[in-house]
């Protein structure tokens, strides 16, 4: 069994068993809905089942189904909420990728064929997501996700190929 992380338990929220939450899923509205089942990471993985759900400011707050205290659920603090494989919604269409399956990929630059290094992480930005490379004994190499840099991905291969931009 394989799980995701959807969001990240930062802090609980008055004394009644709420947590805040940081999103890290593109589909905020659909993971967090009542009802829905969550496994908290920890040295014992907890599944907690989502009992309400209310945005506040940058983060959505969550209460969970017998955890109506704040000494219940104190103990989650700094914990990832993960989701199960098997939960994961499917894409829209074959160009769209989850971070799990981008992080880990070969990077080969189209035109000499060579090695780049790996997709260690991949930042956030508002115009678009950047892919961190790790290159041996160099400094990261940064990679727009944009359609000029990132011309293929290869899942089954372990692979993704690109253009370099020239440097300026």
């Amino acid at each position: 069994m394989s799980l995701f992380k959807v969001g990240k338990i930062v802090n609980t929220h008055g004394i009644r068993g709420e947590v805040r939450v940081i999103p890290i899923t593109d589909f905020p509205e659909e993971r967090f809905q009542v009802g829905e089942q969550l496994v908290v990471d920890g040295k014992t993985p907890t599944t907690v089942t989502i009992k309400t759900v209310r945005p506040h400011k940058q983060f959505i707050l969550l209460s969970f189904e017998d955890m109506q205290d704040i000494n219940l659920v104190e103990q989650f603090k700094g914990h990832d909420l993960l989701v199960d494989e098997t939960e994961v919604a499917e894409l829209d269409s074959e160009d769209e990728y989850y971070y799990h399956d981008i992080v880990g990929l070969e990077v080969i630059d189209q035109a000499t064929q060579a090695s780049l290094g790996k997709v260690s992480e991949i930042m956030e930005l508002p115009a678009n997501d950047v892919w961190v490379v790790k290159k041996k004994g160099a400094d990261d190499l940064l990679l727009p996700n944009i359609k000029q840099v990132v011309l293929a991905v290869d899942l089954d291969a372990g692979k993704v190929f690109v253009n370099q931009l020239e440097e300026i």
